[in-house]
């Protein structure tokens, strides 16, 4: 019996249930957002690693992400996972809607069971069916905020994902021609989707930005500073924004994440100047 069959899921398809970093330096990334954030990272082992290694990192005793060594010629970079209540049926949908499915539905040890494919667009994503007692600590200072979808190709991201998960697409941009849309689920937003603009080369692929949340009390802009003690880079200043104050960072090992105080809001968007980080 597969585990589809089995195990339901105990949280709605279509929502962010975990967020994972494969890091080309695993030590590095460790001691970084342990500064930067105040995870404790607790190992476990996994058999679809290189390493055999994938380390859990906690936020008051609540799991907040994942942390494993890249492959050879990987490179540094956060990952979401998207609940689904049946990781084989996800599968089959994932191809009759146009994407390609690269790695199989995998169950793993304790953790549910996993799926990896491409978009139509191109970006890569993972589906996961987490088991009974799944634990993600999100939408809290120095934890998951959200992510976005960067995409040269909006109208094939919006119906490969609308479909598959029954999102509605509602546009957000502003009236400079941003084309950013927000994919919600009963009116709530769980994920967005941003066309990429002039400020990424045409050649710039499709990925995933990830937002991390900010304590209100030290703000995005001493986070940011404080990420540059540590070793990372800020490619993005802060620059305020309809959803809060954000920046966009990079760890010492090379993978970018945002960061963003969602209580100071902001009627217009007010990006900086924008060095691609994408930009060989």
């Amino acid at each position: 019996m597969s585990l589809g069959s089995s195990a339901p899921s105990p949280v709605p398809s279509g929502v962010p249930c975990w967020v994972e970093l494969a890091s080309v330096d695993e030590a590095g990334s460790h001691r970084f957002y342990q500064g930067l954030f105040g995870w404790t990272y607790l190992l476990s082992r996994d058999p679809a690693t290189r390493t055999g290694r994938y380390l859990i990192g906690t936020l008051n005793g609540v799991p907040v992400g994942g942390l494993y060594q890249a492959a050879p010629g990987q490179a540094s970079a956060w990952m979401i996972n998207i609940s689904v209540h049946n990781a084989p049926a996800a599968a089959n949908w994932v191809q009759r809607l146009g994407g390609t499915v690269t790695l199989e539905p995998t169950v793993l040890p304790h953790r549910g069971c996993i799926m990896h494919g491409i978009e139509p667009s191109g970006a890569p994503f993972v589906l996961w069916q987490p088991p009974p007692d799944w634990a993600f600590a999100a939408g809290y200072p120095h934890t998951f905020a959200g992510a976005d979808l960067n995409t040269h190709d909006g109208e094939a991201a919006d119906a490969f994902f609308c479909r598959l998960f029954h999102y509605t697409s509602v546009q957000v941009g502003d009236s400079h021609g941003v084309d950013y849309a927000a994919w919600q689920l009963e009116q709530q937003p769980v994920l967005y989707r941003y066309v990429m603009g002039s400020e990424y080369p045409a050649q710039a692929p499709p990925h995933w930005l990830v937002y991390f949340g900010v304590d209100p009390a030290r703000g995005t802009d001493a986070t940011a500073g404080h990420a540059l003690m540590l070793g990372g880079t800020v490619l993005v200043e802060p620059y305020d924004s309809p959803l809060g104050r954000m920046a966009i960072l990079a760890d010492p090992a090379g993978a970018v994440f945002s960061i963003i105080d969602s209580s100071r809001v902001s009627e217009g968007w007010g990006l900086a100047e924008v060095d691609d980080p994408y930009d060989d």
